[in-house]
């Protein structure tokens, strides 16, 4: 039986990450507030996987996210004027990590899988919980850009299991 070779196991853990005691304690705090995970997406089409998000309730509704000034997305968005936001759901995993950039996506970002295109941006195909937006302004926040919009439109499905992260993972939500 051949030893090991040095540096031909693979790691079960990420060897290049920060320790948590090492990290900032903002970073720190932010990974332990649990948040939804959407699918923003603007005509271009572009699309950026983000986290931090609040919706607003009010006539009209509002939303509000923190997004990459530098995006793709945001570089569509800001041109079109409106975007869409997804709830992604526990089975769409794969689906954040590609549109993070924590994935390969050949071919592009929307080549895999069926896309409905709407005036906001393309959605997935089937029963979604989306909301289409306009676009009202933007300004730097952090290391991230605010961006401010109007809800125009909302498509509900049934009960959505929803998709959560929660200090640096995924997590399904306990019933």
């Amino acid at each position: 039986m051949n030893p090991i070779e040095p540096g031909a196991q693979i790691h079960s853990t990420d060897p290049f990450a920060t320790p948590d005691q090492e990290r900032s304690p903002l970073r720190r705090l932010r990974g332990r507030l649990a948040a939804a995970v959407t699918l923003w997406t603007a005509p271009g089409p572009a699309g950026l996987t983000v986290s931090s998000v609040v919706v607003a309730d009010g006539d009209p509704g509002r939303i509000a996210g923190l997004v990459d000034e530098e995006s793709d997305f945001w570089d569509a968005a800001s041109v079109a004027g409106r975007f869409a936001v997804i709830l992604l759901d526990v089975d769409d995993q794969q689906l954040a990590d590609r549109f993070a950039g924590l994935m390969p996506a050949p071919g592009g970002l929307f080549a895999q899988g069926a896309w409905e295109q709407t005036e906001y941006g393309p959605v997935p195909a089937g029963a979604r919980t989306w909301a289409g937006c306009r676009l009202d302004g933007s300004r730097p926040f952090g290391w991230s850009l605010l961006v401010e919009a109007t809800i125009e439109t909302v498509r509900l499905d049934a009960a959505p299991d929803p998709l959560a992260h929660f200090r640096g993972r995924y997590r399904r939500l306990a019933d």
